[in-house]
C-alpha cells in the first residue's frame, strides 16, 4: 500500500464519508437501483457518479425528472424505499483503509470533522459500522445545512466548528461536487479516488 498522508502545514482535516472514509457506494447504488425499479425508473452508474455528494432528495428529484416521472412519483417516495433498502445491506460496508489510517494517525493531533451530503441516521450508522465514530466530535450532514455540495457551506461549517481557517483545511473527497465545494471554500481538495479501487459500478450480489 502506498503511503498516503496529509498536505504539510494544514491545521484541520475534513473528510467526506461515502466513497472516502467508507466504501459504501456499491451498496448505495444497489439500494438506488431497487428503489428506482419499484417506480419504473432507471438509474445509471454514470448518473449516480455525477451526483456523488448530493443529498438523497436531490438525487431522487433529478432521476425522476430524467425519467419523465415528475408529478407521478415524488422524491419522498423513492427516498424512503432507498433508505430502507440501504439499511438492510449497510452491514456490508467496509472502511477505506488508506483514508481511515489518516484519521487514526492524526486523531488528537489535528482537529478533524466529517462533511457529508448523507442523511444523518445513515451517516452515524456507517461510522459505527466501520469503527471510527469515536474519532469525530464534529459531523456535518445534509440535515445540518441549507446549501449542499457543490456549495461550500458544508465544509465552511466544518471549519467553523473546528475553529480552523478555511485556507488551513484539507478536504478528502471522492466526488466532483465535493471537490468543487472544497475549492470554493478556499480549502485544499484531495481526491482519494486514486487511493483505492471500489468497483462500485458492479455492486455485489446479495447482502
Amino acid at each position: 500500500m502506498l503511503n498516503y498522508d496529509i498536505t504539510p502545514g494544514v491545521k484541520g482535516l475534513i473528510f467526506d464519508l461515502d466513497g472516502t472514509l467508507a466504501d459504501t457506494m456499491p451498496w448505495h447504488y444497489q439500494a438506488w437501483q431497487k428503489a428506482c425499479a419499484r417506480f419504473g425508473i432507471v438509474m445509471s452508474t454514470e448518473f449516480l457518479q455525477a451526483h456523488t455528494g448530493a443529498p438523497g432528495w436531490k438525487i431522487a428529484e433529478e432521476v425522476i425528472a430524467l425519467n419523465e416521472k415528475t408529478g407521478i412519483v415524488t422524491p419522498e417516495d423513492i427516498m424512503q424505499v432507498k433508505l430502507d433498502e440501504f439499511y438492510a445491506i449497510q452491514h456490508n460496508v467496509t472502511p477505506i483503509e488508506p483514508v481511515t489510517a489518516l484519521v487514526q494517525k492524526y486523531h488528537g493531533k489535528l482537529p478533524m470533522s466529517v462533511g457529508t451530503g448523507g442523511h444523518r441516521e445513515a451517516v452515524e450508522k456507517t461510522l459505527e459500522i466501520i469503527g471510527i465514530r469515536h474519532y469525530f466530535d464534529i459531523i456535518v450532514t445534509a440535515n445540518d445545512v441549507v446549501n449542499h455540495k457543490p456549495h461550500p457551506e458544508t465544509f465552511l461549517r466544518c471549519a467553523e466548528l473546528m475553529g480552523v481557517a478555511p485556507s488551513d483545511c484539507e478536504v478528502f473527497e471522492d466526488g466532483d461536487l465535493g471537490i468543487e465545494a472544497a475549492r470554493r471554500a478556499g480549502m485544499i481538495a484531495t481526491d482519494v479516488r486514486t487511493w483505492y479501487d471500489s468497483g462500485w459500478s458492479d455492486p455485489p450480489a446479495g447482502g
